[in-house]
C-alpha cells in the first residue's frame, strides 16, 4: 500500500513491491499473475482491515448514535496515505471495467457498517429517519470521501472539528435523531 501511494496506481511495478517488501519480482508474479491483480488485491487487503476496524468500533456501542459518530469519526481520521492510494485506484477505476466492478464491491463493504448502525437506530425507534436510510448512507459516507482530495492536495479550509460538527449535525436531522 505504501508503494501504491507513493507511485500510484499507473506507477507502481512488480518491482517497486519487490524492492519495498523484499520478495522477488517472480515471486510476485508467480503469485499474483498480473499487476492489476496485486493491486486489487492490496486494495481489497487494506479495505477489509479498515472495514474490519469500523465492525470492532460499531461493536463497542450499543447505542445507535454514539456507533455512528465513532464510525464517522474513523471516517474522517483516514490517513492521507489511504486517501491517496484510493484516490490513485478510483482514477484508474473510472477508466477501467474490471476495476470498476472492484471498486464497487470495496464501497459496498465499507458503506455496510454505517448501514448496519443507521438500520438498528431505526428498527429500535431511536431514529426517525426523513429521507431514505440508503440515501443517508450515501450521504455521510460520500461527505467523509468528498474530504479526499482537500486532504490529498492539502487544501482544507475548515478545522476538522467543524467539518465533523456539521457532519454530525446534518446527520442528526437526517435521522431525526437528538444528537
Amino acid at each position: 500500500m505504501s508503494v501504491l501511494s507513493e507511485r500510484g496506481f499507473a506507477g507502481t511495478r512488480f518491482s517497486d513491491v519487490s524492492a519495498a517488501s523484499g520478495v522477488a519480482v517472480s515471486t510476485l508474479q508467480g503469485y499474483f499473475g498480473s499487476r492489476e491483480d496485486m493491486l486489487i488485491e492490496a486494495l481489497q487487503t487494506a479495505t477489509r482491515g479498515e472495514v474490519e476496524a469500523l465492525q470492532r468500533i460499531a461493536a463497542g456501542f450499543d447505542d445507535p448514535w454514539r456507533q455512528l459518530v465513532a464510525l464517522v469519526d474513523r471516517g474522517l481520521s483516514t490517513s492521507v496515505e489511504t486517501w491517496r492510494t484510493l484516490m490513485e485506484f478510483w482514477t484508474a477505476a473510472a477508466h477501467d471495467s474490471e476495476l470498476r466492478d472492484h471498486s464497487a464491491s470495496l464501497a459496498e463493504l465499507y458503506r455496510r457498517p454505517f448501514a448496519e448502525a443507521v438500520n438498528r437506530g431505526v428498527d429500535s425507534g431511536v431514529f426517525t429517519p426523513r429521507f431514505e436510510v440508503t440515501a443517508i448512507v450515501d450521504v455521510v459516507v460520500g461527505t467523509m470521501d468528498g474530504l479526499l482530495y482537500p486532504v490529498v492536495l492539502d487544501h482544507r479550509a475548515s478545522s476538522e472539528a467543524d467539518y465533523r460538527d456539521v457532519v454530525l449535525a446534518q446527520l442528526a436531522f437526517a435521522l431525526g435523531a437528538d444528537a
